[in-house]
């Protein structure tokens, strides 16, 4: 049964590719905004399947890819003083800050732990009341809820002993600061298939009538992205722009009320600084203010430096669809996964990993 779906799986995409290479007539750059949808795109060899026409622009669609250098560097401080413990997923283990990364501070005896979920954290928060223990709090839209839990979780069970260090990011104006940018390539947009699962698709119904751009809300598989495609580029060759859902299983137009009333108990919405791309307005979240004894900048005297864009990593233009991650002069060269110039290099979700990964070889060429 499993070959007889990917013959199925192959056959549709053939035929939506032989279909979007009847339908393009211009040349269009296409972008999508998630990580996930990055490497599928990769793995799958979708970009090698398409029209010359079309360009694929990879955006600002790794949480762990736009987490600041100096949120990096709050985080090694806050590990290196004694008795606490930093909690982190595995992704940002090895991402730089200005200096140093969190590898390289459990190197110098920093008790920084991984984990898999935001619940993880609050354990050793239980078990050890003597220690501080501090969850970095990345991510998009999709991990807010979880992150809010554990911090109704902390304040119901009365923990002391926990807090967040918060860099956690909105996608929707992140992608309206890209296309009000002078420069912006953007024809099209891919909407992120797990954060609308949240969200819903009202914030990218009114960037559609503002800017007059096709936004497809599409998911990861090779049929569900290869449909996105062919549904902008259909859009764009007609002179049309709106909102599709081409992943109705999962998205609908008002989201995951639950979840949203869960962030809403938690958080304000806010500016965030963004690796790459700035300060963009109400682009992340606070806590509110009956729940700051959580944050960690509270809690603890940490320099607030400031990121450091002066390094050879070309995150901005990457992140802002100017450029490809191949067009890095240092990408495979002094940028490898074993030797990360930036963030896009060692997480899993990068473009610059998925490049190396898929088509490092013909890169180089």
């Amino acid at each position: 049964m499993k070959y007889i779906d990917e013959y199925r799986s192959s056959e549709f995409v053939n035929r939506y590719v032989s279909r979007i290479r009847k339908t393009v007539r211009g040349k269009w750059n296409i972008m999508e905004v998630c990580g996930g949808q990055t490497h599928a795109i990769f793995k799958f060899g979708l970009d090698q399947l398409l029209s010359s026409n079309i360009t694929l622009l990879h955006g600002p669609g790794c949480p762990v890819c736009v987490t600041p250098a100096s949120i990096i560097d709050q985080a090694i401080s806050i590990s290196l003083k004694p008795g606490t413990m930093l909690c982190t997923f595995g992704d940002m283990i090895r991402v730089p800050g200005n200096d140093a990364d969190l590898l390289s501070a459990r190197g110098q005896g920093a008790d920084v732990k991984i984990v898999y979920s935001p619940l993880d954290a609050i354990e050793p928060a239980k078990r050890l009341p003597d220690r501080e223990i501090v969850f970095l709090a990345i991510g998009f839209e999709t991990t807010v809820p979880a992150i809010a839990s554990v911090v109704l979780t902390a304040d119901r069970l009365k923990i002391k002993n926990f807090s967040i260090l918060n860099a956690i990011v909105r996608i929707p104006p992140a992608v309206e600061a890209l296309l009000k940018d002078p420069e912006c390539r953007i024809d099209a947009l891919l909407a992120p298939g797990h954060v609308c699962t949240i969200t819903g698709l009202r914030e990218y119904k009114s960037l559609v009538n503002k800017y007059q751009i096709p936004i497809i809300a599409t998911g990861f598989e090779p049929v569900d992205l290869i449909q996105g495609i062919f549904a902008a580029v259909e859009q764009l060759e007609r002179g049309k722009a709106n909102l599709s859902n081409r992943y109705s299983r999962a998205i609908n137009f008002y989201g995951n009320k639950y979840a949203q009333y869960i962030i809403g108990q938690v958080f304000d919405i806010t500016d965030r600084e963004w690796r790459g791309l700035g300060t963009i307005a109400n682009s992340g979240y606070n806590l509110k203010e009956e729940y700051k004894q959580y944050d960690a900048k509270n809690r603890f005297d940490i320099a607030l430096t400031k990121s450091d864009n002066e390094n050879k990593c070309i995150v901005s233009d990457i992140l802002s669809g100017r450029s490809n991650p191949s067009q890095c002069p240092e990408f495979g060269k002094t940028c490898r996964p074993g030797h990360p110039l930036g963030p896009m290099m060692v997480s899993s979700e990068g473009s610059c990993a998925a490049y190396y990964k898929y088509r490092s070889n013909d890169a180089r060429r």
